[in-house]
């Protein structure tokens, strides 16, 4: 089964509002308009990039992961990266059929721990990604 991308416009019409009306955090998350040009689009690109015939990020998992931290880490949006990743995460999996079964309080823990991991540490805490994923993805029943 081929894995589905999420485009800038899902992202928009979709996460972001997910992530503006039913993620409670204390910060307000800006308009959408105001992210960084090409930032988000690498974010969505990167997980399903390949050279020749080797492909960088293998399965659901690996994807998944790899766009969860480049979404936080990267900073897409001026303020909201960790709610709109979580959204997108979340819209990302469901799109493909999984989702994520955890408690918010330990999602949000976790969103804050990637955001605050040393960027040297990538691969270390991209694999810490996928091991939470793991731990915690359902396959959604149709």
């Amino acid at each position: 089964m081929k894995i589905k991308q999420l485009s800038v416009l899902e992202v928009e019409q979709v996460a972001y509002q997910l992530a503006k009306n039913f993620i409670d955090w204390d910060e307000p998350i800006p308009n959408f308009g105001t992210r960084f040009p090409n930032a988000l689009e690498s974010c969505l690109l990167t997980p399903f990039q390949q050279f020749g015939k080797t492909i960088f990020y293998k399965g659901l998992v690996e994807k998944a992961a790899i766009l969860f931290y480049l979404l936080i880490k990267n900073h897409p949006f001026k303020n909201g990266n960790k709610r709109i990743a979580v959204a997108a995460l979340l819209y990302f999996l469901y799109k493909n059929g999984k989702w994520i079964k955890v408690n918010n309080t330990e999602l949000y823990n976790f969103s804050r721990w990637v955001a605050e991991s040393n960027s040297k540490l990538k691969d270390e805490t991209v694999l810490a990604i996928q091991k939470f994923l793991k731990l915690y993805i359902v396959t959604l029943k149709n």
